[in-house]
């Protein structure tokens, strides 16, 4: 496990800091404005916010040309570079270039997201939680008032309309997006220099990797015509400069209680951790066996092994005893603050309700993990399966009764996603299956009463293939059919999948149930906090991330490690180097394309760079601009020491990596000959 070194950031430090993921309602003006005399304007909010975009499969992107090309990381388009390949065609492998409009391919099931307003409606949401409430009733209530205030906004504007929770509870934005479903992809290097130096690389610098994709929104079945795109810098990203990242961080737990960050420490985080550290030796083994696998498992594959990395990266800050100790410290120092202020002195008691909830959470997490969290189930056709036999029980339901995905302001996007045409393999579906219903297993024990309906007195490899062999789920218009016929058709279907997922439905739902009424005791209580907080310490906070839009900002920097001062860059020279130091032995093999065209190429070109800019997973395929909102980079990763930015920020070490946006151009236009797409996206026409 790597050591992650941290400094601590208080409130009182925070204005020499380039600290935050700050919401586009409510920007750090003043703090920009102090340090680096920039004036942030609405204006300039409104053009980064509306040329930003959010990629449902999980990342984050931005137009860059009026004819709807969009920019993101190859490692966040790879969901739909993978489902686009076939035994014949691997385009997440090769790369892909469509020469023309025609050959511009549609991806599956992606869906771009576009902020187009923010509203608050932290007063309404509140409103319907009465005085007095039992938990269970309060999250019914305020569940039912987030869903109408979605569909009321839904039904008016057309655009996607949902309530995010910020600040552990304590305010609730109404968040409008505009949808783009047909997407297509337009260009993407090959996997091997997108993700150079594979994952002895991964989270570390110097680094050098051209990881970048570029798509296309359609608009009825024509290019999407757009206002608001960024344009591009003729510099590029320079040292010491003050830049931006907008984006859409995923999830920060910076305000979370001691309480809760020991539960993390002590049990979520090793939990995950050992489910992942199997499912990489699962995949590993399942790809080594020939081609085809590898190509099947390897974006699923990277993805464990970047969490797996990422999340060591987490336990190691919590293992810190500095990082802990000062977390302590700030929190007696905001009880004795609170305890001194009459008028918020009731809100002690909210931190003993949150460790008291995060108790009863704890006695459900395995239960709620193998069942609701489906790792006892882990099979994209049983996430369909579930899908089916929820959307029957709760479709029927008042709109804001039901489960929060299957509120009517969701359907889209639910739809979308449920009738994909993405290819599944019988084999790959099996082995993940298998060695989940081991995993559940392992966990509850094999004389379970549930763990001995699930088997049906079979072994877990013999039942995955019964499940799995036996479902007609894989056929669209099978879905559809049933998905249409709601209750009845899901009572009389004899499908195994389906049959499977009814069996553990009532158990499932029992443990979130738990998970949910215990998180609306936090979250009352982490709203009494904020008002707390606010009364002593006064504005110039940030909420935590929920994957929505955010604005980041820092400067391009080096920094020093282990007694080296690494360079705020690299080079294209340096990505040679680096090669031939390893031998290129795989993963330090460049691709025949950059070999032979390595003579054309201007080794002095940046590469990639770092900054302060405060990022967190789900920020990969952000923008990184200039104050003239000009692209200078694309974030794709943060080096070791930014793991501990999920609890607290620090700009000692930790730095985001980005694509410079100069060897973007320079690989496209000498070495894919995609000189057209950089006319595009540098408009020049």
């Amino acid at each position: 496990m790597a050591a992650v070194a941290c400094a601590i950031v208080t409130n009182q430090t925070r204005l020499d800091a380039d600290e935050g993921m700050w919401l586009f309602n409510d920007p750090p003006r003043k703090l920009i404005k102090e340090k680096y005399g920039f004036d942030v304007t609405d204006r300039w909010l409104e053009h980064v916010q509306k040329a930003s975009v959010r990629f449902n499969s999980g990342g984050s992107g931005s137009f860059v040309s009026e004819d709807g090309l969009v920019m993101s990381n190859h490692h966040v388009g790879a969901d739909c570079l993978q489902k686009l390949s076939d035994k014949d065609h691997n385009y997440y492998r090769d790369g892909f270039h469509a020469r023309t409009r025609d050959d511009e391919k549609g991806c599956h099931d992606l869906e771009l997201n576009v902020l187009m307003s923010i509203e608050n409606v932290t007063d309404r949401v509140n409103a319907a939680v009465k005085s007095g409430m039992p938990p269970e009733k309060a999250f019914l209530a305020r569940r039912a008032v987030m869903a109408e205030i979605e569909k009321e906004s839904s039904d008016k504007t057309g655009l996607r309309s949902d309530v995010v929770t910020l600040y552990q509870g304590g305010q609730y934005h109404l968040y409008r997006f505009k949808k783009y479903t047909d997407v297509r992809l337009v260009f993407a290097p090959e996997q091997q220099i997108a993700f150079f130096g594979g994952d002895p690389d991964n989270f570390e610098y110097p680094r050098f990797d051209l990881d970048v994709a570029l798509f296309r929104a359609y608009e009825n079945g024509k290019p999407a015509k757009i206002e608001h795109y960024l344009k591009w810098s003729k510099a590029g990203a320079a040292d010491r400069e003050l830049i931006f990242v907008s984006g859409h961080p995923g999830r920060t737990s910076r305000l979370m209680t001691v309480a809760e960050l020991e539960y993390h420490r002590d049990e979520r985080l090793p939990y995950i951790l050992s489910r992942l550290y199997r499912m990489e030796v699962l995949l590993t083994a399942y790809s080594a066996r020939n081609e085809e696998n590898a190509r099947r498992a390897k974006e699923e594959l990277f993805g464990v092994q970047n969490s797996r990395k990422a999340l060591n990266g987490r336990l190691a800050a919590l293992l810190d005893p500095r990082l802990m100790n000062e977390k302590k410290a700030n929190e007696r120092k905001l009880k004795q603050a609170v305890n001194a202020h009459s008028e918020v002195k009731e809100s002690l008691a909210a931190w003993e309700r949150i460790a008291e909830a995060q108790k009863v959470i704890a006695q459900s997490a395995v239960k709620f993990n193998l069942l609701e969290g489906a790792d006892a189930f882990r099979s994209t056709l049983f996430g369909i399966a579930r899908t089916l036999v929820r959307g029957a029980e709760e479709r029927p339901k008042p709109n804001g009764e039901r489960l929060r995905e299957f509120v009517e302001s969701a359907r889209e996007s639910l739809e979308f996603q449920l009738f994909s045409e993405e290819p599944m393999y019988d084999d790959f579906e099996q082995l993940k299956l298998t060695d989940a219903l081991v995993w559940m297993i392992s966990k509850l024990g094999y004389e379970n009463e549930l763990v001995q309906k699930v088997l049906g007195g079979k072994s877990p490899e013999e039942r995955a293939i019964e499940l799995v062999k036996g479902t007609k789920l894989k056929d669209v218009a099978v879905r559809q059919k049933i998905y249409a016929g709601g209750t009845s058709a899901i009572n009389t279907s004899d499908d195994p999948m389906i049959n499977l997922a009814r069996l553990v439905d009532a158990e499932a739902r029992a443990a979130r149930k738990v998970v949910e009424t215990q998180t609306e005791i936090k979250q009352q209580a982490y709203s009494q906090i904020g008002k707390a907080r606010y009364a002593v310490e006064g504005t110039g906070t940030y909420p935590d991330a929920t994957f929505t839009l955010r604005l980041a900002y820092g400067t391009v920097g080096g920094y020093e490690e282990g007694g080296r001062n690494l360079p705020f860059q690299t080079t294209t020279a340096g990505l040679y180097q680096r090669a031939a130091e390893q031998k290129e032995k795989p993963p330090f093999d460049l691709p025949l394309t950059w070999v032979q065209r390595k003579s054309k190429l201007d080794l002095s070109t940046p590469f990639n760079f770092v900054s302060t800019a405060d990022i967190i997973g789900g920020n990969s395929g952000s923008p990184v601009i200039n104050r003239n909102a000009e692209v200078v980079g694309l974030i794709f990763d943060g080096n070791i020491q930014s793991l501990a930015l999920d609890y607290v920020y620090t700009d000692v070490q930790a730095r985001a990596l980005a694509v410079h946006s100069q060897s973007i151009l320079e690989a496209m236009r000498k070495v894919y000959d995609a000189g057209k797409l950089a006319d595009e996206m540098t408009a020049q026409k």
